[in-house]
């Protein structure tokens, strides 16, 4: 939804070309369903840019926007670099894509966008949403995620996520014509799924508990590493104060002097690179915010296959039900207490004709209940099929992921602990020669 006085836009698709010349270029460069739209298209998010207007209600609103640039991929081999096309996005916009993705496929773990509002922040970092360090990042994680969109199998085909890059009129109408709001599952029923459901693939409900752990696993390391850089701050900041202390020091010694401010200035330059070593912080930071948000995508898939199960469920027994009827009818027997029953006792017995009435309409019911299972069941082996195969070609994608982000992290932590060593070696030189 939008966010009343902090709302985002972006840029795509070149406003310079006619309607019919955006019409042969979007059919010329259309992907085929399996193929990686980044194949074709180099997408980028270049820039932000903080605006203001009228919101919905007439009211004034603060917002930003984000400069999404496209260009064909065969440009950049043939040695030419034309300009890019480019069309700003709302967040918003963002958002509604998501939604639509995540209607339209709902086998698939729909990558996520990055978070809203800062979560996780050490108590130096701003939490403002229009805090540029925070929007910088966020245009970095909105670049990752149509980067991630365009290189899926599956997602990187539909043509509503082709126009959000290349249409920047007209887009919105289009999304809501495709009717995705009105086969969105309510909360409710997919809660009710959850509960209700009899005999739940164990494959999935794994999963399902997987997506909890990984969220919570990951929500625990970011608050450690939030605590951990509120700490580093602290330490790299104290080596300013040594920096002070030493440079008084100097003023009032004739042999030391020296030596002592050649120490002050290199505890100094420590202590100010703090700033640099959090911000590098950050971005591992948000790598892991992403995969903390692609549990609840991978939770959503799972809650999906229950709310195919359980309406497969709901249909074989209606249908048992149906024929259970059926038979009562043909032989006259109730076999479990039921209103039928009641009244009959109550007012007698049917008539013939009645009866065959009766089993006419079960009859016809019945076969329409026989196809309605089939079509579940059908629907059902094709959402775990289907489902799978993407769960596991995302297993294989954050295995990756997550191990080149925590080595990478490693490789920093440690290069910063031989910054601090070479600095006090560079230290004790200084008080070598004094």
């Amino acid at each position: 939804m939008a966010d009343s006085g902090s709302e985002e836009i972006a840029v795509i698709g070149n406003t310079d070309l006619t309607p019919s010349e955006s019409e042969n270029n979007l059919k010329n460069t259309m992907v085929e369903k399996g193929t990686s739209l980044l194949k074709m298209m180099e997408i980028s998010v270049a820039e932000a840019e903080k605006r203001t207007g009228k919101n919905a209600v007439n009211m004034q609103e603060t917002y930003t926007v984000y400069l999404i640039e496209t260009r064909p991929v065969d440009a950049a081999s043939e040695g030419t670099n034309p300009v890019p096309d480019s069309l700003w996005r709302r967040y918003s916009e963002f958002e509604l894509l998501r939604n639509y993705l995540l209607v339209t496929y709902p086998f698939s773990v729909v990558p996520p966008l990055p978070e809203k509002r800062a979560e996780f922040v050490w108590h130096k970092l701003s939490a403002d949403n229009m805090d540029p360090d925070f929007v910088e990042r966020r245009r970095v994680g909105l670049e990752n995620f149509l980067l991630r969109v365009a290189s899926h199998p599956d997602l990187s085909s539909d043509k509503i996520f082709y126009s959000f890059l290349t249409e920047e009129n007209g887009w919105k109408e289009t999304v809501f014509e495709t009717g995705f709001q009105a086969k969105a599952d309510s909360r409710l029923k997919a809660l009710n799924a959850t509960f209700r459901v009899k005999n739940p693939d164990k494959r999935f409900a794994e999963m399902k508990h997987y997506g909890d752990e990984l969220q919570s696993v990951i929500s625990q390391l970011l608050r450690v590493r939030a605590r951990a850089a509120d700490r580093l701050y602290g330490v790299y900041k104290v080596h300013g104060n040594y920096g002070r202390v030493f440079s008084e020091w100097s003023a009032i010694e004739k042999e030391m002097g020296d030596g002592l401010q050649s120490a002050g200035h290199h505890m100094d330059a420590y202590a100010a690179s703090v700033d640099d070593i959090l911000e590098e912080e950050e971005h591992y930071a948000d790598q892991l915010k992403e995969y903390l948000f692609y549990a609840d995508a991978l939770r959503a898939v799972c809650r999906k296959h229950e709310l195919t199960q359980y309406e497969l469920e709901m249909a074989a027994q209606d249908l048992t039900s149906k024929k259970q009827q059926r038979e009562e009818l043909a032989t006259g027997t109730i076999r479990t207490f039921s209103l039928k029953g009641m009244t009959s006792k109550l007012f007698g017995q049917e008539t013939p004709e009645q009866r065959e009435a009766k089993v006419k309409m079960l009859e016809t019911q019945i076969e329409e209940g026989e196809e309605l299972v089939k079509e579940r069941n059908t629907e059902c082996e094709e959402f775990v099929k289907s489902a799978w195969v993407d769960i596991e070609r995302f297993k294989e994608q954050k295995d990756h992921d997550l191990r080149e982000a925590l080595i990478s992290y490693a490789i920093m932590q440690i290069s910063m602990c031989k910054k601090g060593i070479q600095v006090w070696n560079n230290a004790k030189e200084c008080f070598s020669k004094m």
